[in-house]
């Protein structure tokens, strides 16, 4: 089903002609638990500073955790519609749960932005844009440049299976390792191990225990490629395994710095919170559009030539 973008555009300019200029906004991320939010959370912050300056609200909702995930982000976009909020922005991981309550609030005529994930899905609820990394392209090039680093086997480590933008990666990572001459043998985890330091270094340990040809290791989360590197580290592998990791944290970069990680692939985080929160509102507020569709934040590699920059920007809470 496409959603008809004429219903959106005659909402807005309904709202325009009785001079009750659309507000207010939701933006909708994953969950509380999970740090990366926090970076999102910075983007949305600073974006927030703009839109109150122009008389607007914006409402940050979390989900609590992963277990109950799609049904979760379902109750926050029917919370935000109930709210009266005029706009969301929100990712798109579970279509099947998602995209049906995103398809409802936009025919209710709220206007919804994508961001994160789920620029596949974004053309069936009308969304303005896609800010974010195209996460096929991502996995590309973190396998080509593992594989090009040596790898001959990847293990790509997903900690929410289903997670269309995690399978995404994966698939990515296995088409560029392959593109390079190596391999890739893709773990799935139980999702309630998603933020469990202890059980996912286990459940890696296991992994290369048990194959011996894994020289190389790609988490899709920051959080994971410490528990990762615990897991190289205890079965002294540090110099035989490399490790690389979607996203960054102080830890990774140390890591890297101190040459025991490879790589981390940065989709910029605080981008994707900013831009999503400011213009959907200047959309909402001015009716203004960027001519770029999707707008992409990524993928950038960080590794030792130019890891110093990138932590300059974790101290300040943006990277």
């Amino acid at each position: 089903m496409t959603f008809n973008k004429t219903l959106a555009a005659t909402a807005v300019a309904t709202l325009m002609a009785s001079g009750a200029m659309a507000q207010d906004i939701a933006v909708i991320g994953g969950s509380a638990q999970d740090g990366f939010w926090n970076l999102i959370k910075k983007g949305v912050d600073d974006a927030t500073l703009v839109v109150e300056a122009n008389g607007g609200t914006v409402n940050y909702l979390l989900t609590q955790n992963y277990d109950n995930f799609g049904p979760d982000l379902v109750t926050l976009i029917e919370q935000a519609v109930a709210q009266g909020v005029d706009g969301i922005a929100i990712p798109n991981w579970l279509p099947e749960s998602e995209t049906p309550a995103l398809i409802a609030a936009a025919e209710g005529g709220v206007v919804i932005t994508s961001y994160n994930a789920g620029q596949s899905e974004m053309e069936k609820y009308g969304a303005l844009n896609y800010f974010g990394s195209d996460e096929y392209l991502a996995g590309v090039a973190g396998g080509k440049y593992l594989a090009e680093q040596g790898a001959k086997k990847i293990l790509c480590h997903i900690q929410i299976p289903g997670a269309i933008n995690l399978e995404t990666r994966c698939e990515g990572v296995t088409d560029g390792a392959k593109e390079a001459g190596a391999e890739t043998y893709i773990v799935r985890v139980p999702a309630n191990l998603d933020g469990d330091m202890v059980g996912t270094s286990e459940a890696i340990k296991a992994e290369l225990i048990a194959d011996d040809s894994i020289d190389a290791v790609i988490n899709l989360a920051a959080w994971a490629a410490d528990a990762s590197a615990s897991a190289i580290e205890q079965l002294g592998k540090t110099d035989s395994v490399m490790l690389g990791t979607f996203d960054m944290s102080a830890s990774v970069l140390n890591r890297i710095e101190a040459g025991t990680q490879t790589m981390a692939i940065d989709q910029q985080p605080y981008l994707q919170g900013f831009l999503a929160t400011s213009m959907l509102f200047a959309n909402l507020k001015f009716g203004t559009e960027l001519a770029t569709q999707p707008v992409l934040t990524g993928p950038a590699i960080v590794d030792a030539s130019n890891v110093a920059s990138a932590i300059e920007g974790v101290k300040l809470g943006a990277r």
